[in-house]
């Protein structure tokens, strides 16, 4: 079976999905086999593998980050937010069905066996586990039956490294108040305390550290910067929310839905040169972007009533009439139909009516679509879209709505279903408007140079410099990158020792 190590953290956001993808690059590097292993996600971002399972696409990042493919035994547990007490839940990839926050914490411990056969076939695979922890260790109301932090790393007698967020304050307080609040036994599980998002000069914060390491009585291995490296991020807790930059030669719009999912759908286009995502929340923020894009969404409905509610809608339906353009990804792609009905209770329940810019209604069904898909855009879009035609795309799937048309309009992609081996025609693209249920849709450069071009051709301005990067091997420098800097700022040979020597 394989060693392990996991990352914990002292809340969310301190960095844990980072430095453990960093460590599977490292290992990976040192010629290890390595493999990223999370319990139980909470995330609206998710992912389908090549066997039509759906994931959290933190450990998909992991897996890139380890060189292997990814696979729902990284993730057997995953809780989608449907509102703010319940989660649809997910295990080994299937959706098991939805609950409330206090209805799961009971079932749980059910899940333990999976949890459990999950990560045993891993080990079994591998010469290294790479464990995550979710939020803190120190949840005093949550620590019964605990299966993603200590109760975890118990079962997986993984030594555990605790990481604190210096750039958020009060790290010494962070890291040794976790400590004192886990149990003897717990505390022994703790090798290692890490230091991370650390800016400045690294010596005046030494006395620091030689104190945090008399009063907890535990070595730090580590003192890690902040770093600007352009990997996926934790969806809830993203800072590309907060970038608000027009000044760009492009000016893209995502609406940045209460639920929205899958955002990551729009990061191939922040790296391209003079193009800028923006994510804007209120009306009075859209401005008269170059384009407006709706992203997923965990509950179609009830966002498209929020946007209806705060002037958003009204707002995009303005730019959309004088002739910007509007696209839509998934639920995104929903919302701009004529109605949206929900008989079974799937999202909201009832019927409303969609925004009405393409002839086509959609009913959420029981059954999730969970599929990977190849193609292209369809050789003859409307104009407005005409650079695209043709266009090489690949990507995902996963929706619960099935979506008819009133009158067929051009269907946006032309696809191969990667599961069920069939032909199939996706999304729709009628003048200005175009949407499609494919997740990742631009992550080719062709297809997101292509964009670039539509955009380029329809402001009128020059765009040959404007290229983008083949995404994929983009993530492959960045993932050197961040394994170079840790390499630099932990102490991996004390890191190796606490990982032969377990716990």
């Amino acid at each position: 079976m394989a060693r392990s190590i996991m990352v914990q953290g002292t809340m969310s956001n301190a960095g844990k999905s980072l430095l453990a993808a960093g460590l599977c690059r490292i290992f990976r590097q040192d010629g290890y086999r390595v493999a990223p292993f999370k319990s139980q996600n909470m995330a609206l971002n998710s992912f389908i593998t090549r066997e039509g399972l759906e994931m959290g696409r933190a450990q998909v990042m992991q897996a890139e980050a380890a060189g292997i493919q990814p696979s729902v035994l990284m993730n057997p547990i995953l809780l989608k937010p449907t509102n703010d007490v319940g989660s649809q839940v997910i295990v080994n990839g299937e959706v098991l069905g939805n609950m409330s926050a206090r209805d799961y914490f009971k079932y749980k411990k059910k899940l333990i066996p999976d949890v459990m056969k999950a990560y045993e076939t891993l080990s079994s695979r591998n010469d290294i586990i790479v464990l995550e922890g979710a939020g803190s260790p120190a949840e005093i109301n949550l620590k019964q039956d605990d299966i993603v932090n200590m109760g975890m790393a118990r079962m997986a007698k993984a030594p555990v490294l605790l990481v604190g967020d210096i750039d958020r304050g009060g790290v010494f307080a962070q890291l040794i108040g976790t400590v004192d609040l886990l149990e003897p036994e717990e505390r022994a599980m703790v090798k290692g305390l890490i230091i991370n998002k650390f800016r400045g000069d690294k010596t005046i914060l030494d006395p620091g550290v030689r104190m945090l390491e008399e009063k907890s009585g535990i070595p730090v291995v580590g003192v890690a910067p902040y770093l600007d490296i352009q990997v996926e991020d934790e969806d809830s807790l993203t800072t590309r929310f907060d970038r608000k930059t027009t000044d760009c030669l492009l000016d893209l719009a995502v609406i940045r839905l209460p639920r929205i999912s899958n955002f990551t759908d729009f990061n191939p286009l922040e790296s391209i040169p003079g193009v800028g995502v923006r994510y804007v929340q209120h009306a009075s923020e859209l401005g008269s972007p170059d384009m407006i894009l709706l992203p997923g969404t965990k509950n179609t409905m009830e966002d498209l009533l929020w946007m209806r509610q705060n002037g958003m809608e009204g707002a995009i339906l303005k730019e959309a009439s004088k002739g910007k353009l509007i696209f839509g990804i998934c639920g995104g792609y929903q919302m701009l139909g004529e109605t949206l009905r929900d008989p079974l209770g799937v999202e909201a329940g009832g019927e409303i009516r969609g925004m009405g810019l393409l002839p086509m209604d959609t009913v959420f069904a029981g059954k999730k679509t969970r599929t990977r898909v190849t193609g292209r855009f369809h050789e003859d879009l409307p104009e407005d879209y005409k650079e695209l035609s043709g266009a090489a795309l690949e990507g995902y799937e996963i929706h619960m709505g099935e979506t008819t048309w009133r009158e067929k309009p051009s269907p946006a992609c032309l696809l191969s279903d990667g599961i069920s081996n069939t032909e199939k025609e996706d999304g729709a693209c009628m003048n200005n408007v175009c949407g499609t249920y494919v997740h990742g849709v631009f992550d080719l450069q062709e297809t997101a140079d292509a964009l670039i071009r539509v955009l380029g051709r329809k402001k009128g301005i020059d765009v040959a410099d404007m290229t983008g990067t083949d995404f994929a091997a983009f993530k492959e420098t960045q993932y050197d990158l961040l394994a170079a800097a840790l390499r630099e700022h932990l102490d991996m040979k004390k890191i190796y020792e606490i990982l032969e020597q377990g716990i």
